[in-house]
């Protein structure tokens, strides 16, 4: 969109957040190395890591009643609070995603709203134009019928007095037609410059709405971040802690190795199965010489552009096309790049939006992902055609869906012909 010039400080906002400080790093690595190895960099309950207990302690403990009740009491508190950690969290990256999906939908209307004016201001120039030009013909059309003396005409050469009158009714009509034209050249310049500075204005608040937008997408996926961080905490130590508790109440005498034992098949079979997904390959011959592949399979269910809202019922821009894939099925990367957010994201459920390797004012989304269906996170670089989720209906959708969208400097344009331009055809 050539209308849009928020997009240089929305891309320089970003990528000085990506490049970040050591903390924001330190919780991006936590995330990926939990879930790619079960090791732990950092935590979002760090207090809580120097208070698990050991088997030792639970052992020990069985030999004390008090002492049990105790070490029970203390297992429940972490229990809970682990789980309070990651519902909080969530609910926080839940907000955050909604407030940022409002604010990109806020710049997506301005920006549909100022190319509008734009091209209104354009054709109303034309014809202001067009006017002009038909006015400049009809003055050079009175020149020629008026400019000689019909009176010494019509004196010495009366014969001629008949074409001659004539003539001058017909400059009569010119000069009046040549002042309506004139006065509707005046008009359209007008409307023209009316219609200009609407646009310029809208163009100027196009500026404030790109930075809105960018730092609620930031903070939006910094609490992403942390609800994935918080979430990988408790999955790493929820398993031990509950395995630790059964002990104490049923009085058994499980050790630590039967616990590692099992803990290692479980992550062994999910490392094989996130792996199995994230080689998925995209469908046959649709990477593109160009480096772009079909994000998903199915027809296109909905086109981008002003629509009624099948959810809302409101007339409204639909920022995206809409690819009818199965429930499940593979989500690739439309291009290699890098999570800019990874999360919830308001209407759009689960989502994903990777800014583009080779020119970063490019970025793809993904929306409506199932719950779970995440399979990269904030930070992370995925390569073209790389299976990165999985579809789903969660937001405002009425059905399992992908909603694609292209983000260019900002703002969005139609899929459909950007993709075509990059060898790669959506409608089937």
């Amino acid at each position: 969109m050539a209308l849009v010039n928020g997009g240089t400080s929305r891309r320089a906002g970003r990528s000085t957040w990506l490049r970040g400080g050591p903390r924001r790093w330190m919780a991006i690595l936590s995330v990926i190395c939990v879930l790619v190895s079960g090791c732990v960099v950092g935590s979002a309950s760090g207090a809580l890591a120097t208070t698990y207990p050991s088997y030792t302690d639970v052992q020990n403990a069985r030999s004390s009643e008090a002492a049990k009740k105790a070490e029970i009491a203390t297992l429940n508190q972490i229990l809970a609070t682990l789980q309070s950690s990651v519902d909080s969290t969530q609910a926080e990256a839940v907000q955050r995603g909604a407030t940022a999906q409002a604010a990109q939908q806020n710049y997506d209307d301005a920006a549909a709203k100022a190319l509008k004016l734009k091209g209104q201001a354009d054709d109303a120039q034309a014809r202001a134009h067009h006017a002009r030009q038909e006015a400049g013909q009809l003055a050079a059309r009175l020149a020629r019928s008026g400019g000689s003396d019909l009176s010494s005409t019509l004196f010495f050469n009366s014969g001629d007095a008949k074409i001659l009158l004539s003539e001058l009714g017909l400059a009569s009509m010119v000069k009046d037609q040549s002042a309506g034209v004139y006065q509707k050249a005046t008009q359209s310049q007008n409307v023209a410059r009316a219609l200009t500075d609407q646009a310029d204005v809208a163009k100027e608040a196009l500026k404030n709405l790109a930075a809105e937008a960018e730092k609620a997408a930031q903070a939006a996926a910094a609490a992403a971040v942390a609800a994935a961080a918080a979430l990988t905490e408790q999955r790493a130590h929820q398993i031990q802690l509950t395995t630790q508790l059964a002990i104490l109440v049923t009085n058994t005498n499980q050790t630590e190795s039967d616990y590692a034992a099992g803990v290692e098949a479980a992550r062994q079979a999910a490392a094989a199965a996130l792996a199995a997904q994230r080689a998925a390959a995209p469908p046959a011959g649709q990477v593109s010489s160009g480096g772009w592949a079909r994000p998903a399979g199915g027809y296109i269910s909905s086109p981008y552009g002003y629509r009624i809202d099948p959810y809302t019922g409101a007339y409204a821009l639909h920022a995206g096309t809409d690819l009818a894939a199965g429930c499940g099925s593979p989500i690739y990367a439309a291009h290699s790049g890098t999570v800019v957010l990874a999360g919830p994201y308001g209407g759009y459920g689960n989502y994903i939006r990777i800014q583009n390797d080779g020119d970063s004012s490019f970025e793809t989304a993904y929306g409506h992902i199932v719950d779970g269906g995440i399979l990269v996170s904030v930070g992370q670089r995925v390569q073209v055609g790389q299976n990165i989720a999985r579809v789903g209906s969660t937001g405002m959708s009425t059905g399992c869906h992908l909603h694609f969208e292209i983000h260019h400097n900002g703002g969005t344009q139609d899929p459909i012909p950007f993709m075509r331009s990059m060898g790669v055809e959506l409608a089937n």
